[in-house]
């Protein structure tokens, strides 16, 4: 049995001010399909600034947003293809 071997990118973007920071995360697949998503942090008054923390919760969140597009997306494929409606992909 031949396998493929594919890959994916992943590009993630932030955007930070003092109290708060944006994710943008985007990855392109094969077919060309774009599938973006976006998460975001806010640093309470009274903790310190921590800018690396801020991206690493924007970006789990931006993550996750973009996991679920894709199961999303998946899911509608699975309908379009069977004609049928499936179950949710979680």
């Amino acid at each position: 049995m031949l396998q493929t071997t594919v890959g994916w990118h992943v590009d993630m973007e932030f955007e930070e001010d003092t109290h708060r920071t944006r994710a943008a995360a985007l990855v392109r697949l094969p077919d060309g399909t774009e599938v973006r998503a976006h998460g975001y942090a806010s640093r309470h008054p009274v903790d310190s600034n921590q800018p690396r923390v801020g991206e690493e919760v924007a970006g789990a969140r931006a993550l996750n947003e973009l996991a679920m597009k894709l199961l999303t997306k998946a899911h509608d494929e699975i309908d379009e293809v069977s004609g049928r409606t499936s179950h949710p992909l979680s």
